[in-house]
């Protein structure tokens, strides 16, 4: 990846190496940058980057933000999700294109996994 990218997300966290080790190892993502303040992956042209907080976080039940990945597998990453310390939750949706399902991951941020056709 040449210079900043133009898409993905950014994730505030008090464990910002744990984080990045859910990401990397769920869904492949390869550490672009690394320092005591923030980690910075990419995959297939989006970026996630892995911040300090600036301030007090908010309580754990609050989600600022909701990721949407691509996977081979909806069961397989639900599994794996919960073994790197994420959660998964019932319920499967279809439509033409893809399946989807809701997992958290170990902060907590709730992701949509979609399993396209």
């Amino acid at each position: 990846m040449n210079g900043p990218a133009k898409n993905g997300a950014l994730i505030y966290s008090n464990n910002i190496h744990s984080l990045a080790k859910f990401y990397t190892e769920l869904f492949s993502m390869n550490v672009t940058r690394e320092t005591s303040e923030l980690v910075s992956l990419v995959k297939d042209g989006f970026n996630i980057v892995i911040h300090v907080p600036l301030t007090t976080m908010p309580t754990p039940d609050f989600n600022s933000i909701k990721l949407f990945m691509a996977v081979d597998d909806l069961n397989a990453t639900k599994l794996k999700a919960e073994q790197l310390g994420g959660q998964s939750f019932a319920g499967v949706w279809s439509n033409p294109i893809f399946k989807v399902c809701n997992i958290a991951d170990s902060d907590g941020n709730h992701i949509q996994i979609r399993e396209f056709s």
